[in-house]
């Protein structure tokens, strides 16, 4: 009997490769008789360890089989953005990628490829191989449609005082705008922009995000005027996908709390703070009264002795919640943003989801006691506080409903794998 699989090949980092599981469950929970091939690359750097969770993964989905690509050498860089060794890394996979998709595709009949936003190269490789060959974009469909807009707006970037308009989404200033789009000196700019223009060469994207969550920018994309220029690429919204929890010791304490009456904070794996913007944090905490559980990562310093957490604690990234997470949760947020795209994706979630309140920080970056105290009462305690909770209930239950039988996620979902089939 042939056995159909399809493929998947993520980016390096943690976060990327449990989308891709997740992911990879979705399809075997609702097309058993596929199998699942995730490639998996190990960077010359340093993303954390995902070793364990790999070996958890194959012990548990028996469907979901590892292919590891060779480990090869980068050439040293200068560059100040993580994302450009990333991608750097993966175009030079190319081959390796090439190897193995005609290894496996010896035993198996390949269904479809799926590639990580950050893996355009390989976009060619699956389609010189007549693969059919998708995009796995783990970011919300507001964000896609930012990055598949932003040739448009290249020569505008100049004026961080500026505000760009894109279809389906709120006016967005300049300097919310993820800053390796904005540095066209360095080489993770051109890489973006290939990534926006290749994607609607592919045979579809798959988002992680569901319909009702996120209609105007959906809409936008579905209708063309995200790329005035090209055809507009098919969209497979079939989230929330959110990894299962496997249980921590905080859990025991929320569980011994009043409904709705702790704040969770937690900024990211690269969610570094100082020492006195984390004095200030804890001052804020303790004077607003509120219950909190606060996830606490080392302020940056070269004396061990001062670090009172390991910077990568793997149970604790368990913690780390997405905006999905909390939607699904039906938790409302306060939008800190720190780095990458977080700036932007405050803006999509105060202002157009309209699920967050936005803390006010000085030009660097800086947030007093007395405004996190501030936005913590806001959120809890008042009427306009009271309104985003609602309407992150109100949210949660259609994120149900999208993943549900006959579910807009799941007709998505049915969709991509009857495309396979054509």
């Amino acid at each position: 009997m042939v056995n159909h699989t399809v493929v998947l090949y993520p980016s390096p980092a943690i976060g990327h490769l449990i989308s891709a599981v997740e992911l990879s469950k979705l399809i075997l929970k609702h097309h058993p008789s596929l199998s699942i091939t995730i490639l998996i690359t190990t960077p010359p750097y340093n993303t954390g360890s995902t070793a364990p969770y790999i070996k958890y993964v194959s012990q548990t989905c028996p469907l979901i089989h590892f292919y590891y690509l060779p480990i090869i050498n980068l050439p040293s860089t200068n560059s100040p953005h993580n994302e450009t060794l990333a991608f750097e890394l993966l175009r030079l996979n190319n081959p390796l990628v090439h190897q193995a998709l005609q290894s496996i595709s010896h035993n198996s009949t390949v269904q479809s490829f799926i590639i990580d936003s950050f893996c355009t190269p390989a976009l060619d490789i699956g389609i010189n191989l007549n693969i059919p060959t998708f995009y796995f974009f783990t970011s919300g469909i507001s964000a896609l449609a930012h990055l598949l807009y932003f040739p448009t707006h290249t020569k505008k970037l100049d004026d961080q005082d500026t505000y760009l308009d894109f279809p389906g989404l709120p006016r967005i200033s300049i300097s919310d705008m993820p800053k390796p789009m904005l540095d066209r000196t360095d080489k993770v700019h051109e890489f973006i922009l290939s990534t926006a223009t290749h994607m609607p060469k592919s045979q579809g994207v798959i988002i992680n995000s569901f319909e009702s969550l996120e209609p105007r920018a959906l809409k936008a994309i579905s209708e063309g005027l995200c790329v005035p220029d090209a055809p507009k690429p098919p969209i497979y919204a079939i989230g929330p996908l959110i990894a299962a929890n496997e249980g921590h010791e905080c859990l025991s304490w929320l569980d011994a709390q009043p409904s709705q009456s702790v704040v969770f904070l937690c900024f990211g794996s690269l969610g570094l703070f100082s020492e006195a913007q984390l004095k200030e944090i804890a001052i804020g905490l303790e004077n607003s009264g509120l219950r909190f559980l606060w996830v606490v990562r080392s302020p940056p310093t070269d004396d061990e002795s001062k670090r009172f957490l390991a910077p990568a604690e793997p149970e604790l990234d368990a913690l780390l919640p997405s905006v999905l997470e909390a939607v699904c949760a039906g938790v409302p947020m306060i939008a800190w943003p720190l780095y990458a795209e977080q700036p932007l994706n405050k803006v999509i979630v105060v202002e157009e989801i309209k699920i967050a309140l936005q803390v006010e920080q000085t030009e660097d970056g800086f947030v007093s006691a007395n405004e996190l105290e501030k936005r913590v009462r806001q959120l809890l305690e008042s009427d306009q506080g009271k309104v985003v909770r609602e309407r992150t209930i109100r949210i949660c239950k259609e994120a149900k409903a999208a993943m549900s039988e006959g579910g807009s996620s799941l007709r998505a979902l049915t969709e991509l794998v009857e495309s396979w089939k054509q």
